[in-house]
C-alpha cells in the first residue's frame, strides 16, 4: 500500500495522545529514536542526544538558517534555537503537531528564532536558496518519491548549504518470512525502505554531493527495544479498548508497531543512518 500526504498526516494527528504517554513528549518533545551512550541516564536525555549528535556532524554554526522538513512538535528546532541560537522554520503535516508545537512556542518564548508552518516538504513556499541547512529527522521515510524531495532541497538550500538525514535503512537481508517491515512500514503509513546506496544515488542523482554518513543502529536499540516493552505492557489494553470502541485505523493497530520494528531490527532487516549531503 502507497500512503499519500493526507495518511502520513492521519497517522501523527491519530497518534499524537500514544506519543504523549509513551514517548513522554510533554518532556522530550521528540517523536524520533533515543541516542545511547554508555553515560546516558534517561530516555529523555536519549532523545535530546540525538539532537546534539546530528548539530555535530552537520557542524552547525550560530546564527544560520534552518529548515526542519517534518519537524513533529518542534523539540528540535527548540534544540536549535537554544543551543546555537539558529533561525529554524519546523515544516509538519500534521494539524495537531503543529498546534502543539505553537503552544510549546509561546510558553518558550523564542518567537524570534523559530516559526512553524503546515507544509509539504516536497513542495514547500519558501524562494530559491533560503536555508543553510535542511535537517531531517525519521520524516524522509514517509516519502514515496526521495528524489521529489532531493529536488525541492536543492533548490531551497544555499550554494554550500546541507542536508542531515537521520532515517530507517533497509539491509542487504532478503529473508523476512513474517513480515515484519511491511507490517511496520503499514502502522506508520511509511514508504518502502531502501537501503543506503540506492538512497545515496537518488540524492547525488539530484546534484546534492555526499559528504558522509554513521551507523548508529547499536545506540538506537535501546529506544527499540523500549518500544517493544511498551508493546508488551499496551497490547492487552488496546486490544480491550478496541474492542468497544470505534478507533481510528492507524491508533488501532499503533501499538503493534512496537513488535514488529524490534523483531525486525533483531532479524538485521534495517538499520538506522545519518547521512549528510551538501549542495554544490
Amino acid at each position: 500500500m502507497k500512503f499519500s500526504s493526507g495518511d502520513v498526516a492521519d497517522y501523527y494527528d491519530q497518534t499524537l495522545n500514544h506519543y504523549q504517554k509513551w514517548w513522554h513528549l510533554n518532556d522530550s518533545l521528540a517523536v524520533h529514536y533515543g541516542f545511547w551512550k554508555d553515560e546516558t541516564k534517561s530516555f529523555v536525555e536519549a532523545l535530546q542526544n540525538t539532537n546534539h549528535f546530528l548539530a555535530e556532524m552537520a557542524n552547525i554554526q550560530e546564527g544560520i538558517r534552518i529548515l526542519d522538513a517534518g519537524c513533529g512538535v518542534g523539540g528540535s528546532a527548540f534544540y536549535l534555537a537554544e543551543n546555537h541560537r539558529a533561525k529554524v522554520t519546523g515544516i509538519t503535516l500534521s494539524e495537531k503537531q503543529l498546534a502543539f508545537a505553537n503552544r510549546k512556542l509561546t510558553d518558550l518564548k523564542l518567537d524570534n528564532y523559530v516559526d512553524f508552518r503546515l507544509e509539504n516538504y516536497v513542495q514547500t513556499s519558501f524562494p530559491d536558496n533560503t536555508f543553510d541547512l535542511i535537517w531531517a529527522i525519521e520524516s524522509i521515510t514517509s516519502a514515496p518519491d526521495k528524489a521529489q524531495f532531493a529536488t525541492e532541497s536543492y533548490r531551497i538550500l544555499k550554494p554550500g548549504g546541507k542536508l542531515i538525514i537521520a532515517d530507517y535503512f533497509a539491509t542487504a537481508k532478503k529473508d523476512d518470512p513474517k513480515n515484519w517491515l511491511e507490517k511496520w512500514r503499514q502502522c506508520w503509513s511509511m514508504a518502502l525502505f531502501l537501503e543506503m546506496d540506492v538512497y545515496r544515488e537518488i540524492f547525488e542523482g539530484q546534484g546534492l554531493k555526499f559528504l558522509k554518513q554513521e551507523n548508529i543502529t547499536k545506540n538506537i536499540f535501546p529506544s527499540a527495544l523500549k518500544m517493544y516493552r511498551a508493546y508488551l505492557l499496551g497490547a492487552l489494553p488496546s486490544i480491550l479498548y478496541n474492542a468497544f470502541h470505534n478507533t481510528s485505523r492507524f491508533a488501532k493497530t499503533h501499538y503493534k508497531s512496537g513488535k514488529y520494528q524490534y523483531e525486525a531490527l533483531k532479524a538485521e532487516l534495517w538499520e538506522y543512518r545519518v547521512l549528510l549531503f551538501e549542495k554544490q
